[in-house]
């Protein structure tokens, strides 16, 4: 049995916590699903899922793994020694988004790096295809982006640095310093777009409500993942986490704290970004609705076309949002390591240093094979499935084995002893009836959309995931402990 680490702090722990949830979906994912879900009608069923999805979820993951005090495979196996293999397939799905994410995240390292020369030229469309993220024609699987590969492998090893140390020394250090830094930078960039000429073009184009869209299910289930992938809800990190929090913790006065601090950071950012598209709007004469996209459009395509026709600001404003989406996407990527670094450390009674080298390495390798001509292809696929198909089925799951089978209410003296705030026979009903249904309904609805618009290549990937992913978790649970 591995030696349980432990938070110096509560402070530790929050600032670990706000890394894990604040990501790259926080800074280009929320602003598109705002604008294309009603806009400032959008606000009324994103705060709904907050209050009877987002906080209640993660309220049960900080008492399951602070009562627990165990690595999730481990808990898993002590509630039903048969559900070990389900905590297998999450934690490995988990493992799968560190992998693609580390890909991402080199992307980002490389324009980092192109901000300082605007490197990215004129053709900011072309650069990205050509040199960073690839394109859809299969053809390109047989190069490598070699500045996409190098900047994997320096990423890997910034990864293994941090985490094979303790988690104190390691992810609380490195979070004390990153994330204070990432809401600094945010805040500059944030502040100085509402000056631009044309801000508030953006900003009336995000917020104009639409009232008729709230009684489409399609906008409320875009609230709900919205929710999910922005909190990193039901991926173990948050219940790994807590196990590693000290005696006297206020547990639901700390899921309050990082819950506003994660959605104050995703609004005040959409604020930024579509000040920034309303300048070019306003500059080019390019209607809004040409420049609102999402994810790596927006960062890599649109934000560079933005900033060259900005000037002499441009020059600092590029390096800034690159160097907090780099931030914002390291403390995320130490969070969906960690479940599988917690318990395969914990399976197999390796150390922890052992055991993150080893992982690092697994992951580096299939990193760099995401690092062909068809990178963001590839990238896009695999976050579908796993998001979609894998994540959202197993938090349906957790919340059927904690609510059903261990008893959600076994968690409630650990969860009040030393709250400000208490939860009773509400957040019990909301666990146990109405999450699982609400949960259930997303992913039906959410694998539909993915089969029915999916091509041939694109279930192929999914199925090789499928069965990567069964035969490891088999293999895992089956494992005996080395004598090390």
């Amino acid at each position: 049995m591995t030696q349980q680490a432990q938070w110096d702090s509560s402070l530790a722990f929050i600032f670990a916590m706000i890394g894990a949830a604040v990501g790259l979906g926080n800074i280009w994912r929320f602003s598109y699903v705002l604008y294309s879900n009603g806009g400032g009608s959008f606000f009324i069923p994103y705060f709904t899922a907050i209050a009877i999805m987002g906080i209640p979820f993660l309220i049960l993951e900080y008492g399951v793994g602070f009562s627990f005090k165990e690595s999730f495979s481990k808990i898993l196996k002590d509630i039903k020694p048969e559900f070990e293999i389900i905590a297998w397939i999450l934690v490995l799905f988990v493992f799968i988004v560190t992998i693609y994410y580390m890909v991402i995240l080199s992307w980002d390292l490389v324009y980092l790096l192109s901000s300082f020369t605007f490197h990215w030229g004129t053709d900011t469309a072309a650069y990205f295809v050509n040199t960073v993220g690839g394109s859809s024609n299969l053809s390109n699987a047989s190069f490598l982006l070699i500045p996409t590969t190098v900047g994997v492998l320096i990423l890997w090893v910034i990864l293994w640095f941090i985490s094979h140390k303790n988690v104190d020394k390691g992810i609380g250090k490195v979070s004390k310093i990153l994330i204070p830094s990432l809401f600094v930078i945010m805040a500059i960039i944030i502040i100085y777009s509402l000056t631009l000429p044309g801000a508030s073009i953006g900003i009336s184009t995000l917020l104009t409500p639409d009232w008729s869209m709230l009684f489409n299910i399609d906008i409320w289930l875009a609230a709900f993942a919205q929710i999910i992938f922005s909190l990193s809800m039901g991926q173990a990190i948050a219940l790994t986490y807590a196990s590693y929090l000290p005696e006297n913790s206020k547990l639901i006065d700390n899921v309050l704290i990082v819950v506003c601090s994660n959605s104050l950071f995703e609004i005040c950012t959409a604020f930024g970004v579509f000040s920034i598209l309303g300048f070019m709007s306003f500059t080019n004469g390019t209607p809004m609705v040409q420049l609102i996209t999402e994810g790596t459009g927006l960062v890599f395509i649109v934000f560079p076309m933005i900033f060259n026709i900005m000037g002499p600001i441009g020059r600092v404003l590029a390096p800034l949002l690159f160097l907090a989406i780099l931030f914002a996407g390291i403390t995320s990527a130490l969070g969906f390591f960690e479940p599988m670094l917690s318990s395969t450390a914990d399976k197999l009674g390796w150390s922890r240093k052992k055991t993150a080298t080893i992982l690092s390495v697994i992951g580096c390798v299939f990193s760099l094979i995401l690092t062909t001509g068809i990178s963001s292809y590839l990238v896009g696929i695999i976050d579908s499935f796993v998001n979609q198909f894998g994540i959202l089925l197993l938090i349906g799951i957790q919340c059927i084995i904690f609510a059903w089978f261990y008893g959600v209410e076994h968690f409630l003296p650990a969860l009040n002893e030393h709250s400000t705030f208490k939860v009773g026979k509400t957040w019990t009903f909301v666990i146990k009836y109405l999450l699982p249904v609400v949960l259930i309904i997303m992913w039906i609805v959410g694998i539909v959309q993915l089969f029915t618009t999916a091509k041939s290549f694109e279930i192929m990937i999914d199925l090789v995931i499928i069965i990567a992913v069964l035969v490891s978790a088999f293999v895992l649970t089956k494992l005996k402990p080395s004598s090390e």
